[in-house]
This record gives C-alpha cells, sequence and structure tokens, in this order.
C-alpha cells in the first residue's frame, strides 16, 4: 500500500509520471491475483471471527455478516477496477486522490498507510501469532499479556532486521513463511470440514433481529471490514503490469472472489467446531482477564475442539508461524512507504537515507519499528483492530469516491472497464462503510477517535514538511 514518490511541492501528477523513473512491466495477471490475495488474507480471518461470534450469539448471523463484509468488498474492487483501468499508475490510492482532490489528500493516503496500513497491521500480525504460538502453554491473566506482548516484540524485531539485512535473505524467508500459510490453512480448511460436518446444527441458530443487535452486527462489520480489505493491493502495481488496463480490473475480482470464498470455507470451520454459546462462555468465564481477547485465537480454539489438543497444539503453533508472513510483509514494505514519502519531502529527510552495502531503508525500518510497539503496547488485541479499521475505512471511503469526482472532472479520461451498476455500485459500498464507521464511533468511541485524530495529525505534518506550501 505504498504511494509513489513525486517532488515536493509538485501538483501536477502527470508532469512527475514524464522525469519519474520507469519499472519495467513483468507482472501478469496471476501475479497481480496472488498480490491480491496475499494481500488480504492474514491476521484478520483468523482472528476476528471469535469476537463476531461472542458478540452476535450466532454463528449463522455470523456467516451472514461475512457475506455482507464480502458484498462491501465486491463493490468496492468494483468500483476500483474502473480507476485502476483509467489511472493505470503505479501508487493505487495515492494516483486517484492526486487527480480528484490534490497534493494534500495524496499525502494522507501515505500517511494513513504508515500508521494505519503497515504500523497497525504490523502490530496485531505480531500480537496474533503470539498468541498462537503461546496458545499450548495455557497462559492467563498478566503472564499471558506479557509473554504475548515480548514475543510479539521479537518477531517485529526479527523481520525488521532481516528486511535490512539485504534483499536475498528476504526472498528466502518470505517464500517459506509464504509456502507454510498456504498449506495450513489448506489443512485446517479441509480436515476441519472432514471431521465437524456432523456439527451441521451449529450453523443452524438465526435469532431475532432487534435494534440492539443490529447495532451490534453493525460493530462488528468492522473487525470482518479489516479482514477483506486489501483487495486494492494489485492496484499500488498497476505501472508494473503487463496490459494493466484489461489485466487489473480481472485481477481484482478473481482475486476478491478467492478470498471470499476461503473466508467463508474457514468460519463454517469455526461454526461446525463451536457453537456461538461455546464462544460466549469462553469470553464470559469469571476466570477470563482477557475479554474478547480470549477468543482472538478462535482457529486454535476451534482446531482443539475438533481435533484434539493432541493435533491442535502444533496447528495452533503453525497457525502462529502463518501469521508471520503478513508480518514480514508488512515490516518490508511500510519502511517503504516511509522511505518514499521521505524521498519525496513529505517526512523527515534521515529517513531517506539507506544502509551502505545492502542498500536498504534502515532510517525508515527504524520509524516503523518505533510506531509499530508504541500501538503493540499501548492497546488490546481488539483495539488495534479498531484503530486500523477506522482509519483504513475513513480513507478509502475518500479513495472510492472519487470515481464520482472522476466522471466529472475529467469525463473524457478513457475508461475501458466501467463500474457495473454505476452509481449504484460505489454508492453501496460508500453507504454500508459509512455506516459501519458511524457504529464503530458509537459502539468504541475513544479508539475510534485516537484513530481519527492519528490520521488528522497528518495535516499539520504535511505543510511542516514542505515548508513552501500556504494551507488553502
Amino acid at each position: 500500500m505504498s504511494p509513489p514518490d513525486p517532488p515536493a511541492g509538485r501538483d501536477d501528477l502527470a508532469d512527475f509520471d514524464d522525469v519519474a523513473p520507469k519499472m519495467p512491466a513483468e507482472f501478469g495477471l496471476w501475479m497481480a491475483v496472488f498480490v491480491v490475495v496475499a494481500s488480504m488474507v492474514g491476521t484478520g480471518v483468523l482472528t476476528t471471527s471469535g469476537f463476531t461470534m461472542a458478540l452476535v450469539g450466532s454463528n449463522q448471523l455470523m456467516l451472514a455478516l461475512w457475506v455482507l463484509g464480502a458484498l462491501i468488498a465486491i463493490c468496492g474492487a468494483l468500483t476500483l477496477a474502473e480507476l485502476s483501468a483509467a489511472l493505470p499508475k503505479t501508487g493505487g490510492d495515492y494516483v486517484f486522490l492526486f487527480e480528484a482532490y490534490g497534493p494534500l489528500a495524496a499525502f494522507m493516503s501515505g500517511w494513513v498507510s504508515f500508521l494505519m496500513g503497515f504500523s497497525g497491521p504490523s502490530a496485531s500480525a505480531a500480537y496474533g501469532a503470539a498468541k498462537y504460538v503461546l496458545a499450548p502453554l495455557r497462559l492467563t491473566g498478566q503472564n499471558a499479556m506479557l509473554a504475548e506482548r515480548g514475543l510479539a516484540t521479537l518477531a517485529i524485531l526479527l523481520f525488521a532486521a532481516i528486511h535490512v539485512s539485504g534483499r536475498r535473505r528476504t526472498s528466502l524467508v518470505q517464500g517459506w513463511i509464504t509456502g507454510l500459510k498456504v498449506a495450513v490453512l489448506v489443512v485446517l480448511i479441509v480436515g476441519g470440514l472432514a471431521v465437524g460436518w456432523p456439527n451441521y446444527a451449529n450453523l443452524q441458530d438465526r435469532k431475532p433481529i432487534d435494534l440492539d443487535l443490529a447495532k451490534t452486527m453493525l460493530f462488528s462489520l468492522v473487525f470482518i471490514y479489516y479482514a477483506y480489505t486489501g483487495w486494492n493491493g494489485a492496484s499500488y502495481l498497476a505501472g508494473e503490469i503487463r496490459d494493466p488496463q484489461r489485466v487489473l480490473p480481472r485481477a481484482i475480482l478473481i482475486g476478491t472472489a478467492i478470498v471470499t470464498v476461503l473466508y467463508l470455507a474457514v468460519n463454517v470451520v469455526y461454526g461446525l467446531a463451536l457453537s456461538a454459546k461455546d464462544v460466549q462462555a469462553i469470553v464470559s468465564d469469571p476466570a477470563n482477564k482477557d475479554g474478547l481477547g480470549a477468543v482472538a485465537p478462535i482457529a486454535e480454539l476451534a482446531a482443539r475442539r475438533l481435533f484434539g489438543s493432541k493435533w491442535s497444539d502444533p496447528l495452533s503453533v503453525a497457525i502462529g508461524l502463518m501469521m508471520l508472513s503478513s508480518l514480514s510483509v508488512y515490516m518490508l514494505l511500510g519502511p517503504r512507504v516511509i522511505y518514499a514519502m521521505a524521498k519525496a519531502g513529505q517526512f523527515p529527510k534521515a529517513a531517506a537515507k539507506l544502509l551502505p552495502g545492502v542498500e536498504t531503508p534502515g532510517v525508515a525500518t527504524l520509524f516503523q519499528i518505533v510506531a509499530t510497539l508504541t500501538l503493540l503496547w499501548s492497546g488490546s488485541f481488539e483495539n488495534l483492530f479498531i484503530y486500523a479499521s477506522v482509519g483504513l475505512s475513513m480513507f478509502s471511503l475518500l479513495a472510492m469516491s472519487s470515481i464520482f469526482v472522476l466522471r466529472v472532472k475529467q469525463p473524457d479520461l478513457p475508461r475501458p472497464f466501467r463500474t457495473p451498476g454505476y452509481p449504484v455500485t460505489p454508492a453501496v459500498y460508500l453507504a454500508l462503510t459509512g455506516m459501519l464507521l458511524v457504529a464503530a464511533f458509537v459502539s468504541s468511541p475513544v479508539v475510534s477517535s485516537v484513530s481519527l485524530a492519528s490520521l488528522l495529525v497528518g495535516v499539520p505534518i504535511y505543510y511542516l514538511t514542505q515548508p513552501g506550501r500556504k494551507p488553502a
């Protein structure tokens, strides 16, 4: 989710394209699909379902919310497909916001990527991985919190060190843990469906929806929305994809469809393993000091119920190691956002320095470490999700709304792919995303306000790093 790096003070993205170095367009359809899938599948689906099951008290409603989350993602993906085909330039949301709203909005997309697109997810991925790795030890209370955050801190520092040590080592490590991610998910889904299908009645627990439950369901969408983020991943590689105007829309839609099927299959496994009452009992257990955090390792809890501790404990450790793939990606890409912004004069200049010999962004990585560890040690696991999801959804609203602005500002812009159902499709995305934002501020006003404040801090930073600019 990194922005390109136009020079500070430039207001013409077209001029920047003329002088910017061009990266070779070597990626095809399936590479773009892989980027979409890899960007989406991460910590969310392995943790947030436990929160949703506990909050709404129904596996059937939990699955319905995941379907609704898929609808939001598909509407967003269809909107993004038009924007990416019309503006096939590396940078994704940065490009759309620059063209629609100008350089401040574009800069803010990079700022949001730094804090909420990478630092927040890095903290939650490390925290989630630690929960799964340590789950077989059955730690509780303060001991569990310190052990989980301590192990998460070590993981953050380890991957930061790997990525600044050289690209060859990065490629080797990332390849192995990504392969592990795919293997563990396949084992969990196939084994879970085979063993758990006799418990199909767990999925037939629909309950009447009143106003309070409707509010709770809407708030639960915040967690699910977080899990679906990433469908815009391929748009950040637009300039490196062959025939992007044709390939990008297909890749975005194929990747989103694959992830939707995968997510629903994983959540069916959770429902077959545990009834909603089982999950609520875990949360309300007097011995539980973690609140909703007790069901964050929902995949491990489901595996233990389905396969017994003999198999669930090793699988839990494997899931934790699998989640390190997401942490590794975030710790690799996040510093590139900071480095690009520093090169553009939109971040402290020191962050643009590369380590001699290996040519990696060491100072930018240090910024990423500080931001990630601050978030890790200052909030609960579920609050990390809310913090990141609120910020990302606010800016996604702005980015996807640019389809309306650009249709008016640039009606003659070539659009080889037009969003089906326009203007209803993007309007549905904006309306549903806006509703879950309102629910987040009502249900979790403190964390949501901190997320908003973090976003707004970027405005003075923009003007301070570009002294030649004056606020409008």
